[in-house]
């Protein structure tokens, strides 16, 4: 008797163990019934263990998706072997709020859970017991660090200035942009563009100002090409757009439409205004491009072109030129 009384002791130590353990504890039997339904669970849910009890899980919350569900603990009760479920895949399980001061931010808990087969004397798995971690601020954390990551690849790539490709990364797209042509032979133009007598706007009105006419330049390229078109600063006061399956023409067009933009346009900085303009050449790729270096090369040939034939136009690079 006095063995009997020791077990019991010791199976009520456990129970309460059990309900008091910062996880949740959930066991279901095959109607997904509720069994158990331990003190983290009754304080993030707000439902009382009696309240729940002969509950069907699915019915009592409705975030859990019913299909996915029951596919889920099906496996576990004809494999009899744990499932898993991580934040990664789905955020929650059930939708608790959080209350972490650490993460404060997040709109939920997020949470893993792992489905565990109970077996009955004969080996028969009859119920799931479902572990729910509270994982809020590893997955905070982790998004945070992958946030971070992606503003710092963006800043990798970013000129500071004017917010287009730097040098490095704009370089990088022109030699994909080089492979694939060598791949498909699929039309692309290359537009070189620089400020007309930059060094005049710093002598007369200054650095910041100076900065302030790439800063507009930027602008009006963005508002002027295209989404598939490609632009970088390529130093100093000079610009470079990739036109990725555009014909000489059409880069022509394009190149016109840009060079007017800044002709028609006034910079205020500084209590100034001023008015500037650009040149601009084109390379077409085609045979005689060797690399794509060579291609910038053609394309700087056309924009020196402009700049000996009065400045603020166009010119198209020409092999024979």
């Amino acid at each position: 008797m006095a063995l009997e009384q020791h077990q019991i002791d010791k199976l009520y130590s456990l129970m309460e163990i059990l309900r008091n353990i910062d996880v949740g504890l959930v066991v279901i039997d095959k109607e997904l019934k509720i069994q158990f339904w331990n003190d983290f669970m009754e304080n993030h849910s707000g439902s009382a263990s009696a309240e729940v009890k002969h509950q069907v899980i699915t019915d009592l919350f409705t975030d859990v998706p019913n299909d996915w569900f029951r596919k889920k603990v099906d496996s576990v009760f004809l494999l009899q072997n744990k499932a898993f479920m991580i934040w990664e895949q789905r955020p929650y399980l059930f939708r608790f709020d959080n209350y972490r001061p650490v993460t404060g931010g997040a709109e939920f808990m997020y949470q893993n859970v792992t489905f565990i087969p109970l077996f009955a004397a004969d080996g028969e798995v009859t119920h799931i017991c479902m572990i729910v971690y509270d994982v809020t601020d590893t997955a905070v954390h982790k998004q945070g660090l992958q946030k971070a990551n992606q503003e710092l690849a963006v800043l990798s790539q970013t000129d500071g200035l004017t917010k287009l490709y730097n040098r490095a990364h704009w370089e990088d797209c022109l030699e994909r942009e080089y492979k694939r042509w060598q791949r498909v032979k699929q039309r692309a133009c290359l537009l070189m563009l620089d400020i007309d007598h930059f060094k005049s706007i710093n002598d007369n009105y200054g650095h910041p100002v100076g900065d302030d006419v790439i800063r507009h330049l930027a602008q009006l390229i963005q508002h002027n090409a295209r989404e598939i078109d490609v632009s970088g600063r390529y130093g100093g006061e000079e610009f470079a757009i990739i036109l990725g399956d555009t014909s000489l023409q059409d880069a022509a067009l394009l190149a016109e439409r840009l060079r007017k933009a800044v002709e028609g346009s006034v910079v205020s900085s500084d209590g100034q205004s001023l008015k500037y303009t650009i040149s601009l050449g084109i390379a077409a790729l085609d045979v005689g491009v060797q690399s794509s270096q060579e291609w910038i090369a053609c394309a700087d040939k056309a924009l020196y072109s402009s700049k000996e034939n009065g400045r603020n136009r166009v010119s198209l690079y020409s092999p024979q030129s």
